[in-house]
């Protein structure tokens, strides 16, 4: 469980916090897709009201993290393989796009980020933290997309930032050793500026692990869920029984 500081400031504030503490929970998989997050009881867990809650909860639905279904409730968005496959399509354009702009662009910061999520991730292998791993090389793609300089291109990928974070958990069988390798010769593509070099590479890393994660998708993807019935209270379904 998961508990907030006493609220104290504006609601805004407490809208932030809880925010970002359920989409971390989301992305960990504490929460899974599929579960029905019934606002009363996580409301009494982070210690805030209804108004602060429900405006989170409509930050992860436009997240992609959240499904609202309208006088009824809320639960965790399913993720299947054509959310996988779609995911894919999308990352195997933009996302090439922004490395090749962090090879230009990058400044002393972007880079220091980027080589300390390289070496978490190494760090975290060495000790067989999965969860960890999966948080670094998710968090060395943030670094690139922080550091390509187009803040169109950040728009656009910003909603794809916790997709991708999700995908790192739920595919963190994968063979991460090979991933963090992979990003270690691009961060050096980037250090040396060679654009060219850390694009084709980008491709090929985003290509690389389409098979592998669809193929793991079979074994966690979740079945159809009809949001109206997944939220439907427990009192109103015995009713309706």
């Amino acid at each position: 469980m998961t508990t907030l500081p006493a609220p104290r400031g504006d609601s805004r504030s407490l809208r932030e916090t809880a925010y970002e503490t359920l989409k971390a929970r989301i992305i960990g998989l504490d929460l899974h897709p599929g579960q029905r997050l019934v606002e009363r009881d996580i409301a009494a867990e982070l210690g805030v009201s209804r108004v602060p809650l429900r405006e989170a909860l409509q930050q992860l639905e436009g997240d992609g993290l959240v499904i609202l279904v309208p006088r009824q409730g809320a639960l965790v968005a399913p993720f299947t393989r054509a959310d996988v496959e779609q995911l894919f399509e999308v990352r195997e354009s933009v996302e090439v796009l922004a490395f090749r702009l962090a090879a230009l662009r990058r400044t002393p910061a972007d880079l220091a980020a980027m080589r300390a999520a390289v070496q978490a991730a190494r760090q975290a292998l060495d000790a067989h933290d999965d969860a960890a791993t999966a948080a670094a090389n998710a968090g060395f793609h943030a670094a690139v997309v922080q550091a390509c300089g187009n803040t169109l291109l950040r728009s656009m990928l910003a909603p794809l930032d916790a997709r991708v974070r999700w995908l790192f958990h739920l595919t963190k069988q994968r063979d991460t050793r090979e991933q963090c390798a992979e990003h270690a010769a691009m961060l050096a593509a980037i250090e040396a500026r060679d654009a060219e070099t850390v694009a084709a590479l980008a491709r090929q890393h985003v290509t690389s692990g389409r098979e592998p994660s669809l193929a793991l998708a079979e074994t966690w993807a979740s079945s159809p869920v009809d949001p109206v019935v997944a939220t439907r209270s427990r009192n109103r379904g015995r009713r309706a029984g």
